[in-house]
């Protein structure tokens, strides 16, 4: 008999394949493809076996319309693979997720997470949102130059110059829509999101007000796509924080 990790992991592979075949194959020009709809060119390949993600992540991990489905493509992999890991092992919660990667081993998990490391998909333009200016102008200081009186580190000294991330473990933030940004900071603030100890987030979170929350948020989102959207190298004397991501 096979274990319960084989079925699982063909199990979600079919589940892949048959959102793909409904969808359309890539094999038949005639149906025009969206960038959210499942297609994929061979059945034997990690393109089909990820299907599952397209309908929410797009199809090269690039993110769609909907403001809580980030975009994945380019993000580091160690990155990826973490939060993988979280959503099979539960100490992130969000039930599509928790259910897809329930018993997927952990070799499995990082092919998934090299994928989407791999892809350079276009960038979705910034979101049309009205903020005022003051707002913007809060947003850009903490992006920038954090603020020393509350503690709070700039976001470029962890995530980037470019906000396209750090190897091994911190994501890029450009490309992230505003209601995805806030939910996350709010979840980490509130206890409801985690990452590997000492986890920096947490401290940063803690220390964001909602303001704070949505004018980072507002200036992320209006931002255009970086020249090069691939992650910065490691750079821990850069840190402001010691980070558990980044072991």
């Amino acid at each position: 008999m096979k274990s319960r990790v084989t079925r699982r992991s063909a199990a979600w592979r079919t589940i892949g394949v048959a959102m793909a075949v409904a969808g359309g194959s890539a094999s038949l020009p005639a149906f025009a493809q969206s960038g959210a709809t499942p297609s994929f060119k061979e059945v034997d390949s990690m393109e089909a076996r990820v299907q599952g993600c397209v309908t929410c992540h797009g199809q090269s991990g690039q993110g769609t319309e909907n403001g809580y489905f980030p975009r994945i493509a380019g993000k580091p992999a160690g990155y990826l693979y973490n939060q993988l890991v979280a959503f099979r092992d539960g100490t992130r919660h969000y039930a599509p997720m928790n259910y897809l990667v329930a018993y997927l081993p952990d070799a499995y998990l990082k092919e998934i997470a090299q994928y989407f490391a791999s892809r350079r998909p276009p960038f979705a333009p910034g979101e049309a949102m009205k903020a005022d200016p003051e707002t913007l102008r809060r947003g850009a200081a903490l992006v920038a130059a954090g603020d020393s009186g509350k503690g709070i580190p700039a976001c470029v000294a962890c995530h980037g110059v470019g906000l396209t991330g750090m190897e091994p473990g911190i994501p890029g933030l450009v490309g992230l829509r505003s209601t995805y940004v806030v939910a996350q900071l709010t979840r980490w603030r509130v206890g409801e999101r985690h990452a590997a100890e000492p986890d920096c987030m947490k401290r940063v979170a803690t220390r964001l007000t909602d303001s704070d929350m949505n004018a980072v948020a507002a200036w992320l989102s209006q931002q255009g796509a970086p020249k090069d959207p691939s992650p910065e190298p490691a750079n821990l004397v850069r840190m402001p924080l010691a980070c558990g991501s980044q072991k």
